[in-house]
């Protein structure tokens, strides 16, 4: 476990900021991608059965075995479809071909409760990625741990495990980075909720965490904060945990958005890179409507999309309204309800939204 001397860190953590503020800042607005048309473009099974692909990230620089603008995909389930259990993340091509970037041993990574990963998935320019694990033995919420995040170089070896700094449960995960350092923001959705054996409980968290990055070596942890907490989260069989899942940030404004699956509702941390306490759940951008169970998130411009997970369905929301604009149904198959469990992690880019599908074990792209 990692130890962080927070007041010694302050004035980096500063410096930084300000340094992520500007590079991000001159983002360009993105429209929406137009057309409804969802397809099929590749399997995300490797070769050891692994299935239930939930987080997805767009690799930004050609380093080590990443290749730029191809997408990574974490799986949370083995080949018996025991949830919490998944080892595998694979790098995926735009067309949907497939190759095998890391297969984590379990025995050889110190992270409470073994490996499940999650949709907490990220890849930086620097090379490392950086994957949650919320970790099962046998597939129930009953032997659920609090996990960790787990550190990876561009060649698909762990580098480094991150457990304890609030960290209970990664569900999801965001990042942004500078030169020399990044931040990252974590929902975490294990607070509380095995110990209330399916009940809501109002625990759910969404912690910063600041790193460096030295010249060589692993990423160094230098300080860790609860930026939001009281989501609402319980354990469930079919989900395992439901809680706060998907996380984007708007860099020029700083606010955080945060899938609130439970209460149905996005809610936005405001001045999220430089908050010093914590809020409670957030303010509530847009909620209702053709909201169920949202999920992952991936923001462009001013549209969020957002997966919904009990109907198969994409929703687009103005960020700046809280107006639903679009809804897209891109899986009805399974269910009752169509749809339901099909949808996860999803990223939007110009040309569509690549989404995985864990009830087809696929990637697909939404034009």
């Amino acid at each position: 476990m990692l130890h962080v001397r927070r007041n010694s860190a302050l004035a980096e953590v500063c410096g930084f900021l300000l340094a992520l503020t500007m590079v991000y800042s001159v983002a360009a607005y993105s429209e929406t991608p137009d057309g409804d048309n969802a397809t099929t473009l590749g399997s995300t099974v490797p070769s050891n059965g692994d299935v239930n692909p939930y987080g997805i990230a767009r690799v930004p620089r050609t380093v080590g075995r990443l290749v730029e603008g191809r997408f990574l995909v974490s799986n949370f389930n083995n080949a018996a479809n025991e949830q919490g259990t998944g080892t595998t993340i694979v790098q995926m091509q735009p067309n949907g071909a497939m190759q095998l970037f890391a297969w984590i041993d379990a025995s050889k990574v110190s992270c409470p409760g073994g490996i499940g990963l999650t949709t907490a998935l990220v890849a930086m320019k620097n090379g490392f990625v950086v994957v949650g694990s919320l970790p099962t033995t046998d597939g129930t919420s009953a032997t659920a741990k609090a996990g960790c995040l787990i550190v990876l170089n561009s060649d698909g070896k762990v580098v480094e495990t991150i457990s304890g700094h609030h960290i209970n449960g990664p569900w999801d995960m965001t990042a942004g980075e500078v030169d020399g350092a990044f931040v990252l923001f974590v929902t975490n959705v294990l607070n509380g909720t095995v110990a209330a054996g399916g009940k809501i409980v109002n625990m759910g968290t969404v912690v910063r965490l600041f790193f460096t990055v030295p010249k060589s070596g692993p990423p160094v942890l230098k300080d860790s904060m609860v930026i939001a907490d009281g989501f609402p989260e319980r354990t469930d069989p079919a989900a395992l945990v439901i809680g706060p899942t998907g996380v984007a940030v708007d860099w020029g404004t700083g606010d955080l958005f945060v899938a609130d699956s439970i209460d149905n509702r996005i809610a936005v941390i405001h001045k999220a890179l430089v908050r010093t306490s914590a809020t409670w759940k957030g303010a509530t951008v847009s909620k209702g409507g053709a909201f169920n169970d949202p999920l992952g998130v991936s923001l462009m411009g001013h549209n969020l999309f957002v997966a919904n997970g009990d109907d198969g369905k994409l929703i687009t929301v103005d960020v700046r309204t809280g107006k639903q604009v679009d809804v897209d149904l891109v899986d009805a198959s399974g269910g009752p309800p169509p749809g339901s469990g099909a949808l996860f992690g999803l990223w939007a880019t110009n040309g569509g939204v690549y989404f995985v599908d864990d009830a087809t074990n696929t990637l697909n792209l939404l034009h």
